[in-house]
């Protein structure tokens, strides 16, 4: 059907041409098209012929909806078909991250994307939503916490279930909205009244359908395949356990995935970079694999990790834990003092880590600030140094080459032993932080380019540039401090001059913000479409399998590859299953990112519930028509409304991007100071209010 040739055909037309004679073979043909035209490969026309969609004028994808109530559907294949608006009349009952099939409207024009309709949903993202119960005179609905999830789900009085209005529930989907029609529910279960201490981790895992309990099953065969490495085994490796080694990770760190090594040569340096072969305990079609491509990544909720794979796994035989010999994946580097990789060797090795460092002592190894530190490791204060001296190289050819560097400090959360936020604190990458990525970049890439001239089917991670209507909109930014990106200098080079000119200005951070989020989002495809941010031709994920599903993948394709059995067979396998794997990890890194960032949100929240009617120094991080939204030291940030700043009107002045009274002049622009005060805080919704004090 992808022929150039090819026009629709009728069932019975299509038996003929493909020689479809037997009762057998009529009756797995038969399946074979059913199956096609319920995932939307094909379609059926009103004339009972069979064609592409995209020979139709349709396009299948995935519908992101806003809470305004349009959506926006991505295509599944992105290099040939754009994303398509469609306004809330056109939704059809299409709900938030369903995968539907749209048509097309109204052709893209140079600065609109095309416009469409759905006109089927093919399948259901959500079964189940958390929101709020509320009993009204005439209807009894649950409203998601989720506002892209627009439509209120009509549920009947439960009278097994004591729901009081207000409370938090999980409702099960029975009936699907339409065009007429709002959905149906049935609640399951009551997680109690908003602000229950606790109530919000379970919320968050619920909300974002995450999975916390793996089967029974699962934990089983985990049990079953982590045994200790047979010496049969040793032997068919090659062995690096001679090697000195180590992890560096954050204290609380269990599921160890990446060890470095690292030695002098003639040339310059040779950095091995070992990484757990999580693919010899985690076969393909096995209960293991199914669950950990539907959970598609660990989620780091805080306190609280919910793995991509057992614990018998992911803190045990595959964590790369000091002393204990370990199945690995090897990539050792020969690059020279310019940073140029000469030469670079894979294979499966089993290595055995000195020590197991955090990036805490490393920093402070590097920084010469413990004797006690230094005396302790001093068979390898020499190798951190050595790394250090490489990663700087690394980093700067990397650099020279166009690479984005947004640093914007992270926030680290504190909680008790109640899970009660106790100090929120800015949380800045350390010299060993730095050492660690820019290692896991350079094997990376060296395993993308190779799997890529060897024309092995992979998942890339790919990060496309940014659309003509994301540049419209950060230019619009941009102008205020007398920089733009015009359509044809779309390069990772001409955003690192604006970073580099904007460094230490006072919108510094808000025009970086702009610049990051204007790009899309990174995801995974089995096209190696480079990595705009880091100025990539050929990257993919090979450093993370414990806790991502794409590096798992990328691990089994090469192991086949180094063991000589991709066959053809084993090829045309990996190649058909290559785009859901991709689409899958791609929805699940997003949901997991969500769910860790509401959480973070929250935890803010609750933590300056404590502060009500304290000042603050604050600086002032965006502006908006509606007021300012203001940052404190911690990374806290609040909205000061402009209906609370009383000593004037505000206009909203788009062209800089500030408010100007009417009668004063007086102006608030981005990275302005200011001093506020804490008026409101609602924690459940994490939204803080502030208020000029001055």
């Amino acid at each position: 059907m992808r022929d150039a040739s090819y026009r629709p055909l009728a069932y019975n037309e299509l038996m003929e041409v493909l020689k479809v004679h037997s009762y057998e073979d009529e009756m797995k043909f038969s399946k074979l098209i059913g199956k096609l035209e319920k995932e939307g490969e094909i379609v059926r026309t009103r004339k009972e012929k069979f064609g592409l969609p995209e020979m139709m004028n349709l396009v299948k994808g995935v519908i992101k909806l806003s809470q305004r109530g349009y959506g926006i559907v991505d295509a599944d294949d992105p290099t040939h078909q754009p994303s398509v608006f469609v306004y809330g009349k056109n939704l059809n009952g299409a709900m938030h991250l369903d995968k539907v099939m749209v048509r097309i409207h109204q052709k893209a024009t140079a600065d609109q994307r095309p416009e469409g309709e759905v006109i089927r949903v093919i399948t259901r993202a959500n079964t189940q939503l958390v929101g709020t119960f509320e009993k009204g005179k005439h209807a009894v609905q649950v409203i998601p916490d989720d506002s892209r999830q627009i439509y209120p789900i009509y549920v009947k009085p439960s009278k097994k279930l004591n729901v009081k209005n207000g409370d938090k529930v999980l409702v099960n989907i029975t009936e699907w909205p339409d065009k007429y029609k709002f959905p149906a529910g049935k609640i399951v279960e009551v997680f109690g009244r908003k602000g229950t201490p606790g109530l919000d981790v379970q919320v968050i895992i619920k909300k974002h359908n995450l999975a916390e309990d793996f089967p029974p099953g699962v934990i089983e065969e985990a049990k079953k395949v982590a045994k200790p490495i047979t010496d049969e085994e040793i032997t068919n490796r090659t062995d690096l356990r001679d090697i000195k080694m180590v992890t560096i990770d954050g204290e609380d760190a269990k599921d160890l995935d990446d060890a470095v090594s690292i030695a002098k040569t003639d040339k310059g340096y040779r950095l091995g970079v070992h990484i757990a072969d999580v693919s010899y305990y985690v076969r393909q079609g096995s209960k293991l694999d199914k669950e950990a491509f539907q959970r598609g990544t660990s989620v780091y909720l805080i306190n609280k990790v919910l793995p991509m794979l057992p614990k018998e796994l992911s803190n045990d035989i595959c964590s790369l834990n000091a002393n204990d010999n370990r199945l690995a994946m090897s990539c050792i580097m020969e690059i020279d003092y310019k940073g140029k990789v000469l030469n670079y060797d894979l294979c499966k090795s089993v290595i055995n880590i000195d020590e197991r460092m955090t990036y805490t002592d490393v920093n402070k190894i590097l920084a010469k600030e413990d004797k006690e530190l230094e005396k302790r490791y001093s068979d390898l204060v020499e190798d951190f140094f050595l790394m250090k001296e490489l990663s700087e190289i690394i980093r700067e050819q990397r650099m020279a080459r166009g690479a984005l560097d947004f640093d914007f400090p992270e926030s680290k959360v504190i909680l008790d032993d109640n899970n009660v936020p106790i100090e929120i604190k800015r949380f800045e990458r350390g010299i060993s932080e730095m050492i660690i990525e820019d290692f896991m970049i350079q094997a990376n890439e060296v395993v993308a380019e190779h799997m890529y001239w060897q024309e092995l089917p992979i998942l890339y991670r790919v990060h496309e540039k940014p659309d003509e209507e994301a540049l419209t909109k950060l230019n619009a930014v941009l102008g205020v401090f007398g920089q733009k990106i015009t359509s044809n200098k779309v390069e990772p080079h001409t955003f690192q001059k604006v970073l580099n000119d904007i460094k230490g200005s006072a919108g510094e951070k808000t025009m970086a913000l702009m610049l990051l989020r204007s790009m899309k989002h990174a995801k995974y495809v089995p096209d190696a479409l480079g990595h705009f941010g880091l100025a990539s031709k050929y990257y993919c994920h090979f450093t993370s399998p414990i806790r991502r599903y794409p590096d798992l993948i990328v691990h089994r394709v090469l192991s086949a590859t180094l063991d000589g059995k991709m066959t053809g067979k084993k090829r045309a396998s990996f190649e058909k299953r290559m785009a859901n794997y991709g689409e899958q990890s791609s929805l699940k890194e997003i949901k997991a990112e969500e769910a860790e960032r509401e959480l973070v949100d929250i935890k803010k929240a609750q933590y300056m519930e404590q502060f009500i009617g304290e000042e603050f120094e604050a600086t002032i991080s965006s502006v908006q028509p509606f007021g300012l939204f203001v940052e404190l030291d911690n990374t806290i940030e609040g909205l000061v409304h402009i209906s609370s700043i009383e000593d004037d009107y505000y206009e909203f002045i788009d062209r800089s991007y500030s408010l100007i009274g009417s009668h004063t002049g007086r102006k608030f622009s981005i990275g302005d100071k200011v001093r506020v005060r804490l008026v409101k805080v609602d924690a459940d919704d994490a939204k803080i209010d502030f208020e000029l004090s001055e």
